[in-house]
C-alpha cells in the first residue's frame, strides 16, 4: 500500500489566503481541511503579511503536512499587484520553511490541468472538480478550492515519473526551467 501524505495546498493572497489539507495515498484523496486566512484591510503591509506568516506557520504546526505546494505568482496588468502578491507569496514559503516543510511550486495553469484536464478552466469548474474529487457535499469557496486543486496537483505530480522528478527537485540534484527538468 502507497505511503499515504498529507498536502497543505496554498493558494496565496494579500486579502484572502486560501488553504487546503489533502491526504494522498496512492491515487486515493481524502479531504482533511480548508478555509481562508483573512487580514484585515486597515492593516499595513508588514501586519498583513505577518498575519499570513503567523497562520501558516498555526496550520502547519497543528496539522504537520508532508509537504506544502504553493500556487506560483502570474503577471497581472497591474505590475504593483503582482509585487504585492509576490510578497504574500514570499511570507508563505518562509514560514513553511520555517517550519522545516519541503515546498513545491505550481503555475496556475499546471493546476488547471491536472484538475480539470485544460489550462483555460474557469473558476467555477476548479470549484466543481475539486468538489467532485475529494466526494464534498458542497462547493469550496474559491480561495479555498485553488488551494485544494494546488494540494491535489502536488498529489498527482507524486505518481508515476512525476514521483521521481518531485524527488529530484527535492533533493537539489536538477532544476526546473519552462516546465523541463534540466
Amino acid at each position: 500500500m502507497p505511503e499515504a501524505r498529507l498536502i497543505l495546498g496554498i493558494d496565496p493572497g494579500l486579502r484572502a489566503t486560501g488553504f487546503g489539507l489533502i491526504q494522498s495515498s496512492g491515487s486515493k484523496l481524502a479531504y482533511v481541511a480548508s478555509g481562508c486566512i483573512r487580514s484585515n484591510s486597515d492593516d499595513t503591509l508588514p501586519e498583513r503579511l505577518r498575519t499570513l506568516a503567523t497562520d501558516i506557520q498555526s496550520i502547519i504546526g497543528h496539522h504537520h503536512p508532508d509537504d506544502v505546494a504553493v500556487e506560483k505568482v502570474f503577471v497581472n496588468v497591474n505590475p504593483q499587484s503582482t509585487l504585492l502578491l509576490g510578497q504574500a507569496r514570499g511570507a508563505v514559503i518562509t514560514a513553511a520553511v520555517l517550519c522545516d516543510v519541503t515546498v513545491y511550486e505550481y503555475t496556475a495553469l499546471q493546476v488547471k490541468q491536472a484538475v480539470v484536464g485544460h489550462g483555460k478552466a474557469a473558476k467555477e469548474q476548479v470549484q466543481e472538480m475539486v468538489k467532485r474529487l475529494l466526494r464534498l457535499n458542497a462547493t469550496p469557496q474559491a480561495d479555498a478550492a485553488d488551494a485544494l486543486a494546488t494540494a491535489i496537483t502536488h498529489a498527482h505530480a507524486r505518481q508515476g515519473l512525476g514521483a521521481v522528478a518531485s524527488e529530484l527537485l527535492a533533493s537539489k540534484k536538477v532544476r526546473q526551467r519552462g516546465g523541463r527538468l534540466i
